[in-house]
């Protein structure tokens, strides 16, 4: 006689409640964020009694890669199990907000120095999946009026019209302006078409009477100004 034992697979706790208080995500957020690992991170933003396993889940899902993270959709957000449409977007907030923190503040701030453009723009443009082509405009102090999305996709002297480039100044009737744009191969290094691109720009800033300051190009970590390497500028 063949006899058949049927196992019931032991109740696994969920994890939040084996850990004692002070190792608890919210717990570890609320002491010491800047702390934290990722797991944890999203493991508070998602919340609920499942958190861990869900957070565990996001990051196997996309290889534990913040970036990939970052680029979701909501909807790819919500096909990880245990995350429903509001989870997702909350999500897609909190990641896009850490984004924000380089962005003008309300005070303008004044751009004295190719660094002082890259840093407003790079943690965000770094992360981009095409190359974008955004003008920072500049006030007579060179404080930031604004920074505006101007192009998106490769920047080649064929596709770029440099008249969209200047519309946004001479809407804000803005004295000077910077270019900046996106390597989404993460290297920053200028292409030639950077550089006919850049001379162009320059010639017309002339015409225009808009002091074209430079133009950076950001990638990955890193970023490149092709005023201080002396191509395109005369």
């Amino acid at each position: 006689m063949e006899v058949q034992l049927n196992f019931t697979p032991a109740y696994k706790p969920c994890k939040l409640k084996t850990l004692p208080i002070r190792d608890q995500p919210a717990y570890r957020v609320a002491s010491n964020a800047s702390g934290c690992n990722l797991a944890e991170l999203l493991a508070a933003v998602v919340g609920g009694s499942q958190q861990i396993e869900v957070a565990e889940g996001l990051l196997s899902r996309f290889g534990g890669d913040i970036q990939r993270l970052y680029k979701a959709t909501v909807t790819e957000l919500a096909s990880v199990h245990g995350i429903g449409q509001k989870t997702a977007v909350r999500l897609k907030a909190s990641l896009t907000l850490a984004t924000r923190l380089h962005e003008p503040a309300c005070d303008r701030p004044q751009i004295n120095s190719p660094s002082d453009a890259a840093a407003l723009v790079q943690c965000e443009m770094s992360l981009l999946d095409v190359e974008h082509l955004r003008v920072m405009l500049l006030d007579s102090r060179n404080r930031v009026l604004d920074i505006v999305d101007v192009y998106r996709g490769s920047v080649n002297s064929s596709q770029v019209r440099i008249s969209e480039v200047f519309r946004p100044a001479v809407q804000r009737n803005a004295p000077a302006l910077i270019v900046i744009h996106s390597h989404p191969s993460g290297d920053p290094t200028p292409s030639p078409d950077d550089v006919t691109v850049t001379r162009a720009i320059v010639s017309a800033g002339k015409l225009m009477d808009v002091d074209v300051l430079d133009h950076i190009v950001i990638g990955g970590n890193r970023w490149v100004s092709l005023k201080e390497r002396g191509l395109g500028f005369t």
